[in-house]
């Protein structure tokens, strides 16, 4: 075989670039839609009048519906087709936009959050089938690049976006800049996606839908409440986690009799899915749970606004756009058990520098540190994904980005509700301020906590001894030093299983369902 046929498809022609445009900017509405509500939850308590509690659960309810719907994907991708979907998660998740602005009650607002979150639960799976299908063997590791974008920077986004909406006009604006953005992906979808030819000869798993969906919503509920309840043997923690745990192992076990599961785990037979799946979950872990506690030390230890926090996580994204169109080229040729270790090393090496951090770490040296694991990011997350996709026929590839993002989901809710138990536990252990109590619980507030409420409103201080603010800053900076050492020893453990990867040149296919070489998709 002559080289010649080999190089054609490693170029990105402008019909698949049109592609990955639809898929990257539901990927972006839909990721950026988590983050730029978490800056929303002190409006919320002000605007609803409710307690941190109750205004959380519209964080918690749309995780919820997330892990629900998303078993749902591969099922329905093969039965009604890729496109037909993907439109319907648009038009779902851009009306629960329109209506959470309309909402003038926590209550209607968590119920519109869940209505947007089964939308957005399969916009990310979706898009993940789409463009593999339509990269062809040799140039996946360049789509899945483009496709993480939205995955890297959305957290790092989110905040500056939001701080902005809220600042120059209204919370409701987090919500509506949704509808021109899904108006958009609508028509572009309707204009630039491949037609559909959907496979309905699959029955569905029903029995595998009742233990699957509802397991996973319940484990993620119990894990959700850890951080609010402290101690994982509250019964609103250890009881859902133990049915939806015992939910999941019945699925588990009895997936492999029907021929068509809900989610196929036979996939896991395929060597490079199973280590990409490991290497993933626990790099997950470690990014979604200590990442996401970056902008909170800016926010309580430093006294930066909302905005300025975000801005101080740019480096972060500017370094992961530097190394993702690299490892997306890289990813294609040369086998991404070489590059990925190199890539966790670079995360590694900027996430010590936060394990260090006190209450005047310079920013030079923490904006450096964020480049540098920017730089990392970039080279590990999705040339994982390629690794694990690639070597899919087309019609498991549905399944298998599914398997992926369910893994996601899962991995990245429990990191985050771990740091935060660790970083709270942490906060919780600081002296108590005599005859000074939390306004919210009525209990009585520590010397961190009453030097990072003093952050945001300095009139809560007034009278305090003095240097007592300087050393409750100081326990908490302590605090979230030693949170984001956990993080740090998460990211080197990711070594582990990332040490087995494919170290030798894979042979780059999508196979057709009878195991043959699938020709890349051309789309004109």
């Amino acid at each position: 075989m002559s080289s010649q046929p080999e190089a054609a498809p490693a170029k990105l022609d402008a019909a698949v670039f049109k592609i990955a445009g639809v898929v990257v900017l539901g990927a972006i509405m839909s990721i950026l839609d988590i983050t730029v509500v978490s800056v929303a939850l002190p409006t919320f308590q002000v605007e609803f009048n409710a307690t941190y509690a109750e205004v959380a659960w519209t964080m918690t309810g749309y995780t919820l519906a997330l892990a629900t719907v998303i078993p749902l994907t591969g099922w329905a991708a093969d039965r009604f087709g890729t496109k037909r979907l993907y439109m319907t998660a648009l038009v779902l998740f851009t009306l629960g936009s329109v209506l959470c602005a309309t909402a003038d009650s926590i209550g209607q607002l968590i119920g519109y959050r869940v209505l947007q979150g089964l939308g957005g639960g399969m916009l990310m799976p979706l898009g993940m089938t789409i463009m593999t299908r339509a990269a062809g063997p040799e140039r996946i590791g360049r789509l899945m690049a483009v496709l993480g974008v939205p995955m890297l920077l959305g957290p790092i986004g989110g905040p500056i976006l939001g701080g902005w909406l809220i600042d120059v006009a209204s919370w409701e604006w987090i919500f509506l800049i949704n509808l021109p953005l899904g108006i958009a992906a609508l028509v572009y979808a309707q204009f630039v996606l491949p037609k559909d030819n959907p496979e309905p000869s699959e029955s569905f798993d029903f029995i595998g839908m009742l233990m699957l969906s509802p397991g996973l919503a319940l484990f993620l509920f119990g894990v959700s409440s850890l951080p609010e309840e402290g101690t994982i043997s509250a019964t609103r923690v250890w009881l859902p986690m133990l049915v939806g745990g015992l939910l999941v192992i019945g699925f588990v076990l009895y997936s492999f009799k029907p021929a068509h599961p809900l989610l196929d785990l036979r996939l896991l037979r395929n060597r490079n899915l199973t280590v990409a799946s490991i290497t993933l979950a626990v790099f997950t872990v470690a990014f979604m749970g200590a990442g996401l506690l970056f902008p909170s030390y800016f926010l309580q230890v430093r006294g930066e606004s909302t905005l300025d926090a975000g801005l101080l996580m740019a480096p972060q994204g500017i370094g992961a756009m530097v190394t993702m169109p690299i490892a997306g080229m890289l990813a294609d040729k040369v086998p991404v058990g070489r590059t990925v270790p190199f890539a966790l090393l670079f995360i590694a090496a900027g996430f010590f520098t936060f394990t260090q951090v006190g209450t005047d770490t310079s920013y030079v040296l923490l904006c450096g540190s964020l480049f540098v694991m920017g730089l990392g990011m970039g080279g590990t997350m999705m040339p994982i994904m390629t690794s694990a996709l690639r070597t899919l026929t087309n019609h498991d590839v549905a399944r298998g980005s599914t398997l992926l993002n369910i893994l996601q989901q899962i991995a990245g809710s429990v990191g985050t509700a771990v740091m935060s138990v660790i970083l709270t536990s942490a906060l919780n252990d600081s002296p108590t301020v005599p005859g000074v109590t939390n306004p919210q619980n009525g209990e009585p507030m520590t010397e961190a906590g009453l030097a990072i409420a003093a952050q945001q409103n300095p009139a809560i201080a007034q009278g305090a001894p003095p240097g007592l603010l300087e050393q409750g800053l100081q326990f908490a900076a302590d605090s979230f030093a030693s949170t984001f050492m956990v993080g740090f020893v998460l990211v080197l453990l990711t070594l582990i299983p990332a040490f087995f990867l494919p170290r030798k040149k894979e042979e780059s296919h999508l196979l057709d369902d009878q195991g043959t070489k699938a020709a890349p998709v051309v789309l004109h």
